[in-house]
């Protein structure tokens, strides 16, 4: 039988710098995350034969590749469980638009787990079983809006403004190794200290590349423009504007261009994760 349904909301960043690269040839960064109120659903099927299954089928993305399913057998690995999942994946958010929609949902497959298992890991183990899976797993699984630094992984909560948001999300995905690997992307951008993001300062240093190498983003980027300051999410495709109602947001929305995908979300520092697993934790 399957589980009620856990969340595994969006993200965005509202800034991201690349401030050095390390010895192994990750990037350090800086950036800030929020959650948006919208997510995929995972549900779960708990089984006593230790077997790890996806029971339904995920457009692109092949089952033993799936984060959730690696999620699942590295919880498995490090708690030495007997236990095992069928995992069902209701998938809403678009995949390769930088919303962290794969991150998100192996943070929701560790922490519905971590609980439906029985397992009471420590959520800063959890956390790093996230890193060996992507380095914005952490977060997610944190579920607190944060100023992240190193490769993802070292997070300080911040409190911001939840606006509401207008997302496009243009016709292309946008691949996250490519734009990483770009011989022009910025990678000794200046670092800054959180009251100084908190005054506006900060860009996307990724978005000069993605423009140019990606025109549907440019054209989504400059039409957003209109309303406000347009931004692009992790390394894209996905761009966004914040708007200060509902109303407002949902009527950019209606002027888009036909062709076009979008949607209007809620800017959230506390993810609903963390709601789902106190409604859980409160029924038992």
């Amino acid at each position: 039988m399957l589980s009620e349904a856990w969340p595994a909301p969006a993200k965005i960043n509202l800034f991201l710098h690349i401030i050095g690269r390390r010895d192994d040839g990750y990037h350090l960064l800086q950036t800030v995350f929020q959650f948006l109120d919208c997510s995929d659903e995972l549900a779960f099927s708990m089984r006593e034969d230790g077997q790890v299954r996806r029971l339904n089928e995920v457009e692109g993305v092949d089952e033993s590749e799936d984060l959730t399913v690696r999620a699942a057998r590295s919880l498995q690995q490090a708690s030495g469980t007997s236990m095992g999942v069928g995992i069902h994946i209701n998938k809403r958010l678009p995949m390769g638009g930088g919303l962290g929609g794969g991150s998100s949902d192996a943070a929701t497959t560790l922490v519905a787990l971590n609980r439906l298992w029985g397992l009471n890991l420590p959520q800063q183990q959890l956390a790093e079983i996230g890193l060996s899976l992507g380095a914005d797993v952490p977060v997610f699984v944190r579920g607190q809006a944060a100023w992240a630094e190193g490769v993802g992984e070292d997070m300080t909560s911040i409190e911001l403004p939840e606006p509401w948001f207008l997302v496009l999300v243009p016709a292309c995905h946008v691949s996250t190794a490519e734009i990483f690997a770009a011989p022009e992307l910025t990678r000794d951008a200046q670092s800054l200290k959180i009251p100084a993001f908190l005054e506006g300062q900060g860009i996307n240093v990724c978005e000069v590349v993605v423009r140019k190498r990606y025109p549907q983003v440019d054209e989504a980027l400059n039409w957003l423009s209109q309303y406000g300051q347009a931004r692009m999410s992790g390394t894209g495709a996905c761009v966004f504007a914040a708007f200060a109602n509902e109303a407002d947001a949902r009527h950019a929305l209606q002027q888009r261009p036909a062709a076009w995908q979008g949607f209007v979300a809620k800017g959230l520092n506390r993810s609903p994760l963390l709601d789902r697993l106190a409604l859980e934790s409160h029924s038992n």
